[in-house]
């Protein structure tokens, strides 16, 4: 028998004859051969040393050198060795929710300084203390608008992400809402097609600043006229880019969300990532989640405690603005820390240096014959390109040669098979960019 499971030959043949069968196959006699998993042949067991060695083998294979030059909302950013050193600190392995405000007040203040470093980083006067990801977040606040408007009408921008669009209907496909999308034009924002949908029906109007394409945009003109009509602007950010852009705050927009992890955590495979949430105060208590506060002990000392917890848990059940739990908010701790040791000149060098970048690749690959860069919207980190060949194709072609060329804009928009998505950021050298363009250079022509 498996030394880590307790039961004996003699307590499974106890517990088979208290049910009725024989055998343990019997339990599956309704399950045609054919059709059962064939996944428990598991082998010997082996010795510490020999797994280790083996999940190293294994671990060998994943090492493809592949340089990067992709990101669609995630981002190979370099994580100070501090980050990792301070966020693996036994302090902070605690129980996810600090119930006990007397026995967690270090982490309510990391998340309470998160919190502020939100606010400071958007603009904005409130934030949560974190959510699951980017795209849950937008959802998150796209119910915030239904509920503080009681409208049911929502306008979606084209450049904001496909995977939060979808994520969006597929959180709320058997509610009631109506989505209105809207197209982009020359890479930004269609402001006619905007003012056409936008109704007394309309609760928000979503937008992404920089958007999927990579534009950046001021959309204080259309969110001046969403208010106008009563509506919420929601706004989902890359927050590296506020480093240096105008904020949503400044642009008014009412709630903010964004991907956080580019705020010092690696890619990881896909997670755990973080989601962000800042609003204006009027809508405090509609936010989900959980928001850290300040206030004073019996003693009349600095202190913090979980405040206005609107979940489902804590309120009743019809007053509950989301049943979100755990949110990984160590990850969040872990965003403060990148967050503090950067600091406010740190952040916006960081940006100015990704800005740079990534106009030296615009450069780099506009000298390519047959290809265009796109510069009819001003970008961040991120750009367009079109393509003399299918982007797919010479994506695939690319890996060959040691590189993560780009996301092909066809994947999730029908006619722009030619269009290619490059990132570029801090990590990114000059000569592993004129590499990259080299390497496209003779995939397209050779």
């Amino acid at each position: 028998m498996n030394p880590f499971i307790a039961n004996t030959p003699k307590d499974v043949e106890d517990m088979l004859r208290t049910i009725g069968v024989r055998t343990i196959d019997d339990l599956f006699v309704d399950i045609k051969a054919h059709q059962r998993p064939k996944s428990f042949h598991i082998p010997e067991g082996k010795s510490e040393f020999e797994v280790l060695e083996q999940m190293n083998r294994l671990a060998t294979r994943n090492a493809s050198g592949l340089i990067p030059f992709i990101g669609c909302g995630f981002y190979d950013h370099y994580v100070p060795a501090a980050v990792s050193a301070l966020i693996s600190r036994g302090e902070f392995m605690t129980a996810y929710t600090p119930y006990q405000p007397e026995c967690s007040q270090g982490t309510l203040q990391a998340l309470y300084e998160y919190q502020s470093c939100i606010c400071a980083l958007t603009g904005m006067d409130v934030a949560n203390a974190s959510l699951y990801d980017g795209g849950t977040a937008l959802y998150e606040a796209m119910m915030v608008a239904l509920r503080a408007t009681g409208r049911n009408k929502i306008i979606m921008d084209g450049g904001v992400s496909p995977i939060y669009r979808k994520i969006l209907k597929s959180y709320t496909s058997n509610l009631n809402i109506e989505f209105a999308e809207t197209p982009v034009a020359h890479g930004q924002s269609d402001r006619a097609q905007i003012a056409k949908v936008l109704d007394e029906k309309t609760a928000a109007v979503i937008l992404q600043n920089p958007n999927f394409f990579g534009a950046v945009d001021d959309y204080s003109d259309i969110i001046e006229k969403a208010h106008k009509q009563g509506a919420l602007a929601i706004v989902s950010v890359y927050p590296i880019s506020l480093g240096i852009l105008k904020t949503p705050g400044e642009m008014g927009a009412d709630i903010v969300t964004g991907e956080g992890q580019s705020l010092g955590l690696s890619l990881n495979f896909g997670g755990p990532y973080l989601g962000l949430m800042a609003a204006k105060k009027e809508f405090v208590r509609k936010m989900p989640g959980r928001i850290v506060g300040q206030t004073v002990d019996t003693a009349g000392r600095r202190c913090f405690v979980n405040t206005l917890q609107a979940r489902e848990q804590h309120i009743r059940r019809e007053k509950a603005t989301s049943n979100i739990c755990t949110n990984v908010a160590l990850c969040a701790v872990q965003s403060y820390i990148f967050m503090a040791l950067l600091g406010k000149a740190g952040l916006k060098e960081l940006a100015q240096l990704n800005l740079e970048k990534a106009e030296f690749a615009r450069q780099a690959l506009s000298k390519i014959k047959g290809v265009e860069v796109k510069r009819s919207s001003p970008s961040f980190n991120e750009f367009t390109v079109h393509l003399p060949q299918d982007a797919s194709d010479v994506v695939a072609k690319m890996i060959s040669r040691g590189f993560a060329a780009g996301f092909p804009l066809g994947r999730y928009y029908t006619g722009m098979e030619n269009y290619l998505l490059v990132a570029v950021t801090e990590k990114r050298t000059k000569e592993e960019i004129e590499r990259f363009a080299e390497n496209l250079k003779e995939t397209l022509w050779n």
